[in-house]
């Protein structure tokens, strides 16, 4: 468990942006017409770049020692 609330949130931010990025996956999959495939490409590109920015803030959380785990005290 993360013990800071920036560092939580940026944990959440990460697992929101994996959530859309499968549901953008699975609705594309089962899309019926090009309007679905609009709304789920445009899903899935910005879980990707919202997956990007919080992996960027989390390596500058690492780097700055602020990034700690309290079970593994990482």
């Amino acid at each position: 468990m993360l013990k800071k609330e920036c560092d939580k949130n940026i944990q959440k931010t990460l697992e929101l942006a994996d959530a859309m990025i499968l549901l953008a996956m699975q609705g594309d999959d089962a899309r019926e017409d090009s309007g679905c495939g609009v709304l789920y490409g445009t899903l899935l590109d910005s879980g990707f770049k919202l997956k990007q920015l919080a992996s960027k803030e989390k390596e500058a959380h690492i780097k700055k020692g602020w990034w700690r785990d309290e079970e593994t005290c990482n």
